[in-house]
């Protein structure tokens, strides 16, 4: 790992590429719930990335910054239209400060689980806290831990296959640890790439946001509010900061 932490030139060169995350059909509904959210008031991305969000929240009249560890990621989203506008801080999410208050703090696409270890997830929701004014909001969109559809003693759950991308992740159960291992066929060559992440549970973030001084708000089961349930496979959660 290097200074981009593992979102390098390679990663950020195609990571607009995946319709699953960029497509206008998904990114549409995430930009209606976060200018409903931002209530007229400054939003905070925490890892803002190429901009897939904030741009387009800008586009919409949200006075929208970020904050992002990859300086690659940050070029791509100087390269667009409107990027050079946005203020971006160079630097980890769970401790670096910008100045003012904001309505909004949002982090998106499981980006919670980058951050590795329980302290470190702590600190996130801290310094989200610290930024926001009295009565603003934090949301995280985040992956409910899979382990209920995990068969007995197994550690393993591919979520990617075709011809040129194979993905599996592999967890820990005891240490909440686990990795993304990608194996890619790009330019005739096999790439392999495993980058670890921690998981966490609902219930575990909402302690996390009880120790920043935020309460549960809204629990939704995807970005069009619908109905959280057993079976869901990620929630979008809200905290309100008293």
């Amino acid at each position: 790992m290097h200074d981009d932490g593992f979102f390098d030139e390679a990663v950020a060169a195609t990571y607009d590429n995946d319709d699953a995350i960029s497509a206008p059909e998904v990114v549409d509904p995430i930009v209606d719930l976060l200018v409903e959210l931002a209530d007229g008031g400054r939003a905070l991305e925490f890892a803002i990335g190429t901009g897939r969000l904030a741009l387009p929240l800008s586009a919409r009249g949200v006075d929208v910054e970020g904050i992002e560890l990859s300086r690659a990621m940050v070029s791509r989203l100087r390269a667009k239209q409107g990027g050079e506008r946005i203020p971006v801080a160079i630097g980890d999410m769970a401790t670096i400060r910008v100045e003012g208050e904001f309505s909004l703090v949002y982090l998106a696409f499981n980006t919670i689980n980058n951050l590795t270890t329980q302290d470190a997830q702590v600190a996130c929701f801290q310094n989200a806290a610290a930024h926001l004014k009295p009565g603003g909001v934090f949301l995280v969109e985040v992956g409910v831990p899979p382990l209920q559809r995990l068969p007995v003693g197994e550690r393993l759950v591919a979520f990617a296959c075709s011809d040129t991308h194979w993905g599996i992740d592999e967890f820990d159960v005891v240490t909440q640890e686990f990795s993304s291992h990608h194996i890619q066929r790009r330019d005739g060559e096999t790439q392999k790439l495993s980058v670890p992440f921690r998981f966490v549970w609902p219930a575990e973030l909402d302690l996390m946001a009880r120790l920043a001084g935020m309460t549960l708000q809204h629990r939704w089961g995807g970005w069009e509010k619908q109905p959280f349930t057993s079976v869901s496979r990620k929630h979008v959660s809200v905290w309100q900061k008293s």
